[in-house]
């Protein structure tokens, strides 16, 4: 096994020796506390690297990924890390990272069995329904794709904001703002999608939950 991987260990090894080089503290500092001010939402797809994209060394953003970047309020995993990011790190900012071309929402346009995955992207096949309209304005497949990739984040954005974790950290004055961004996997641009919800008060009433105690 380690002779089908050493083009990786030696990838690494130079890596390691150009940080330390640069810096011949940051190991020592990286191993004592990690301190991040983001949390990253963003998909599974190898082309869109967190780090990477936005210019940051390891200890920078605290990065959870998944198909889609789907944000489910059944999926522990996703909250696991939410809470972790939002509660003990104390990130002042999530940034739900989609991208254009992205092969879960074209899956989730499609009349296509995939296997366990059609589960998962279920939630986008039901946003894809809902925007069935707005969707049919756009005259080909590839930007009906990008467009419904961008809507997915925004859907994201709002399930994020809807969570007891992020509701809670508003209601201790905990500042926290959830962003929605796309990255362009053909120009290597990232942008915002001017989606940001900061506060309660930019919730549904529907989705504005009152703090345990406050009944």
């Amino acid at each position: 096994m380690s002779d089908e991987l050493q083009e990786l260990f030696d990838n690494n090894a130079r890596w390691a020796e150009a940080i330390n080089q640069e810096d011949p503290t940051f190991f020592a500092k990286l191993a004592k506390q990690q301190m991040p001010e983001y949390l990253w939402i963003g998909c599974s797809d190898a082309r869109v690297p967190a780090n990477e994209i936005v210019g940051l060394l390891p200890g920078d953003i605290f990065v959870h990924r998944n198909v889609a970047n789907v944000v489910l309020h059944t999926d522990m995993n996703c909250l696991s890390v939410i809470q972790y990011a939002v509660d003990v790190l104390k990130v002042k900012h999530i940034l739900v990272t989609g991208h254009y071309g992205c092969g879960g929402v074209r899956a989730a346009m499609q009349n296509s069995q995939f296997g366990l995955i059609d589960g998962w992207l279920r939630s986008i096949r039901d946003l894809a329904y809902e925007q069935r309209d707005h969707l049919a304005l756009f005259s080909c497949e590839e930007e009906r794709v990008d467009r419904l990739c961008e809507l997915n984040v925004i859907q994201q954005v709002a399930n994020v904001s809807h969570t007891t974790i992020v509701q809670n950290a508003w209601h201790r004055g905990q500042s926290l703002a959830v962003h929605g961004c796309i990255y362009g996997i053909k120009d290597g641009r990232w942008k915002s999608l001017d989606v940001t919800v900061s506060g309660l008060d930019q919730l549904p009433p529907q989705y504005r939950l009152r703090p345990i105690g406050n009944d």
